[in-house]
């Protein structure tokens, strides 16, 4: 098979074609062809040698996939050779076939192609993990999505707001929050040119935001503090603003705020598969209705991979950039 491969930690030049052998599924797994990739930040943190693969993954890159079960491991139960899923993957997923545990494949949801499919299960399991379980935000609360053009802001507005919460969201251009507002955002905040704790404080009548979804982390954590209602949540899922911060705990204390994080790749294929369960419980029959669905950036061929990366890093994208691997 064809599979992008990363030569040596360094810029999307060093994501290269070549050929390899056609993983074979394990018990519980199973061998899916693949017809798109989703391309996500991991996948360049892994290339600049940032973010090496978890103990037993693949060394390719690529977090998500859509296609077709080729082939089935011992035991699995649930699915067909010919099946049509999306799935996560711990890695491998820039490849014309990877293996994925079975409990981590879901249908592809009704009317959808396989690139936008393959948009879907790395942010969706992230927004529904850290928004919905660890965040626990509910119906009626307020939701702050910094990054809110991105694959997993677009995702986040879109649920936050299908299941009845209100959404801020901060983007960088007056585009980008455009966007925002049209995918359910009650206020979008342009970062650039507006301070969006005090733009959150206005907007909830100086209450401020039940759950924050950070991918910024740096100064953002002490302006999370200010800007998180009492009781607020604020779970950080990157660092793109810097791993260390300085954050006045009074304000912690003070307002018995929970500031948590999680990272998805590195989970067990357990906790995996419950996430999975509950999206096709909860989210499914939304992404069928066309309530949500992923926002479609650009879509390259596999072999020009270094292309999707260069465009995911340039900062421009707005939603889901794919790889056509078909």
């Amino acid at each position: 098979m064809t599979a992008i491969a990363i030569s040596e930690p360094g810029g999307p030049l060093v994501l290269k074609p070549e050929r390899r052998p056609v993983p074979q599924p394990g018990s519980g797994e199973i061998l899916i062809r693949v017809r798109a990739a989703g391309v996500n930040r991991p996948d360049v943190a892994q290339r600049t040698g940032a973010y090496p693969p978890p103990p037993g993954a693949s060394d390719l890159p690529g977090l998500e996939v859509a296609g077709e079960v080729a082939g089935l491991g011992e035991g699995v139960e649930r699915w067909r050779v010919g099946d049509q899923v999306c799935a996560l993957a711990a890695g491998g997923g820039y490849a014309e076939y990877v293996t994925v545990p079975a409990g981590h494949a879901l249908p592809v949801p009704a009317g959808f192609t396989f690139s936008e499919a393959a948009a879907v299960p790395e942010t969706y399991f992230t927004v529904w993990h850290n928004v919905f379980e660890r965040g626990g935000l509910k119906a009626g609360e307020t939701l702050l999505v910094h990054g809110g053009s991105s694959g997993i802001g677009t995702t986040a507005i879109q649920l936050a707001a299908a299941r009845g919460s209100r959404v801020i969201a901060t983007a960088g251009s007056a585009d980008k929050c455009d966007i925002c507002l049209k995918l359910g955002a009650a206020r979008a905040v342009n970062y650039r040119e507006e301070d969006f704790v005090k733009a959150v404080k206005e907007a909830t009548e100086g209450k401020g935001a039940n759950v924050i979804l950070d991918m910024i982390g740096g100064d953002y954590v002490d302006r999370n503090y200010v800007a998180a209602a009492e009781e607020g949540r604020i779970v950080q899922i990157a660092t793109q603003g810097g791993a260390v911060a300085s954050a006045n705990f009074a304000r912690l204390m003070a307002k018995r705020l929970v500031h948590t994080g999680s990272t998805l790749r590195p989970r067990s294929i357990e906790f995996k598969a419950a996430v999975a369960a509950a999206l096709e419980a909860e989210v499914w029959p939304l992404l069928a209705s066309r309530r949500v669905a992923p926002v479609m950036d650009m879509i390259f061929p596999l072999k020009e991979a270094w292309r999707a990366h260069e465009r995911l890093e340039s900062g421009e994208a707005i939603g889901k950039i794919v790889l056509d691997v078909a």
